[in-house]
């Protein structure tokens, strides 16, 4: 099937086509409409649905941009006060009607003639939705999400000076990939002392936002908020025992080939200890890799990229740039991280990172531009609510991305060898990702498992979570006072709790769907496009299926998959 990037802004019938999210006042019409209308047939639920849809996607987008330009800048008063505003003075209005709507359709006599295959994802959420729902709530909620954006605040401000010029955070860790060991040592250094400078206030907004979710949890009737975060985020198709298992199927199956990684690293530098300052180096003699200098080459070469890959994909990287949905490059003042904002009604979404011309940057790059094909390809979906597809699927779209585009990195490399180490880096990294992938998510199953805890409590634990899946080969002797507090780089702890084991997950999928791209190219990218064609209108399972895997993360199949990698690795 042939997609097009030629996406199109969706035509409202519903709002005015000049409507802009402004205030309650604006907004309050349209809910009471959409509360008091009469649902007199099958037909009319529908049109109703659709209303609904639409409205949703013009609040969602006005949101998306709100965060967006806040992120963008977060030292802008302006764009954190449109933010604030939004969280505090609109988003706790919508809350109640939202829930009146979900119960008016759940109790229409014309919702079981839906058509129930079509409409299942989309019911369940619904009913969930009323679950959880709770008045007491509406003001936590409101307060979490404008205290977990101080996260991006605190951290946009951090530099570093390195040989009299101020570097970004991401900026900085270029020289960890120099070949002068000493540079290495001394910037690592530089690094964590400056995260070290911000523990305290960091510490102490973790310590608020748990206290907020924990209340929430209560409130919904749930004795921690594991417990209602697993509910609120639709894991339907697994629970805590299964990520329990995942953490021991990475400690025994993965870690080991961990090591392996780490010992040729040792080998090649020829050093007798590894450091943390060594993991990213080349030996003496051989430059750090430099796929590109700005962020529009990066972009430009992207495009390339994927244009060989697929024009289809090179397309949707076209069409952002063509609206100015891109901001790529590493800042001042610029919330830390990478993503992907899909705009529910525009189509086209938005990707952010902080470049530095790093090859992790090139990693970066391709995995969010999964996302926004992702985007692209669920657009076409009636509801905004159909477009809506489970995390461990969105992840697959971008790491499969990342496996996907390497065979096309020449665009970046003209030298053969350059190439090589490109690639033997992304394997790497897909293998040494894992382990920190169950250190934060076990070490989130144990912060809300104990909500009371002290801060000296969570930073034992996070040290011992930490050393269960801490590799061998590496020298962490003198560091403590920086492992102690490295979990606070993790933004994900801080602005979506529980959104970690998703990379686990989808990594072992996007490794399925490179080894059936090794097998036949055209049979694993049609695979690709059809699942995400069906965004969230699926179960999760059934995603998988539709993409020629199986949802399976037992340690017999992660032994599988390791080994297809460790195979490849041996390659390069």
């Amino acid at each position: 099937m042939k997609y097009s990037a030629d996406i199109k802004k969706i035509k409202r019938h519903f709002l005015p086509e000049n409507f802009a999210v402004t205030d309650w006042e604006t907004l309050e019409p349209y809910f009471k409409d959409l509360s008091d209308r009469k649902i007199n047939s099958k037909a009319d639920l529908e049109q109703w649905l659709k209303d609904i849809s639409e409205v949703e996607a013009v609040i969602s987008e006005d949101a998306c941009w709100r965060q967006i330009r806040m992120t963008c800048d977060t030292e802008n008063k302006e764009f954190e006060s449109a933010f604030n505003f939004f969280y505090t003075q609109i988003q706790p209005k919508i809350q109640p009607f939202a829930d009146l709507l979900n119960r008016k359709l759940i109790d229409s006599p014309f919702t079981g003639q839906l058509d129930q295959k079509k409409y299942f994802t989309y019911l369940r959420s619904v009913k969930k939705n009323i679950e959880l729902f709770r008045d007491a709530n509406i003001p936590l909620q409101s307060e979490l999400s404008v205290l977990q954006q101080q996260y991006g605040a605190i951290s946009g401000k951090m530099t570093v000076e390195i040989d009299g010029r101020e570097y970004t955070m991401q900026q900085a860790t270029r020289f960890l990939e120099q070949p002068d060991r000493s540079v290495r040592e001394k910037v690592y250094y530089k690094i964590a002392e400056r995260r070290l400078q911000d523990k305290d206030q960091l510490n102490d907004l973790f310590t608020r936002l748990l206290s907020l979710r924990q209340q929430v949890a209560v409130n919904a009737g749930f004795s921690n908020y594991r417990d209602y975060k697993f509910v609120e985020m639709g894991r339907f198709d697994y629970t805590p025992a299964d990520c329990y298992l995942f953490h021991e199927s990475v400690r025994k199956e993965v870690l080991p080939l961990v090591n392996e990684i780490y010992a040729y690293k040792k080998k090649k530098l020829s050093i007798d200890d590894l450091r943390p300052w060594d993991l990213d180096a080349e030996p003496e003699g051989i430059q750090p890799l430099k796929p590109f200098v700005s962020g529009e080459e990066l972009l430009e070469k992207t495009i390339a990229c994927f244009e060989k890959l697929d024009p289809f994909f090179a397309g949707c990287l076209k069409k952002m740039n063509q609206l100015k949905h891109l901001d790529l490059t590493s800042r001042k003042g610029k919330a830390p991280g990478g993503y992907n904002m899909p705009l529910s009604e525009s189509g086209a979404p938005f990707i952010f990172m902080n470049a530095s011309g790093q090859m992790s940057d090139v990693t970066t790059m391709v995995h969010e531009g999964g996302h926004a094909v992702h985007s692209f390809l669920a657009h076409h979906l009636e509801l905004t609510s159909f477009k809506e597809y489970p995390t461990e699927m969105a992840e697959v779209a971008s790491m499969a991305m990342e496996l996907f585009s390497m065979d096309y990195w020449d665009v970046f490399f003209d030298n053969e060898e350059e190439l090589r180490r490109a690639k033997r880096h992304q394997l790497e990294r897909v293998i040494t990702i894992f382990p920190w992938i169950a250190i934060v998510d076990k070490f989130q199953h144990w912060l809300y498992e104990n909500p009371g805890h002290t801060i000296e409590e969570r930073t034992a634990n996070w040290v011992r979570i930490q050393n269960e899946f801490s590799s061998e080969m590496v020298d962490f002797t003198g560091l403590d006072k920086f492992r102690q507090i490295s979990w606070q780089r993790q933004l994900h702890l801080f602005e979506v709790p529980f959104y970690y084991i998703e990379y686990g997950i989808a990594q072992l999928g996007a490794i399925g769907m490179w080894k059936q791209f090794r097998e036949d190219k055209a049979k694993a990218l049609s695979n690709y496009t059809h699942a995400l064609n069906l965004g969230g209108t699926k179960t999760l399972p059934e995603l998988y299926a539709a993409a020629g895997l199986s949802f399976d993360f037992s340690p017999e199949r992660i032994n599988d998959l390791i080994t297809f990698v460790r195979n490849e690795l041996n390659k390069y």
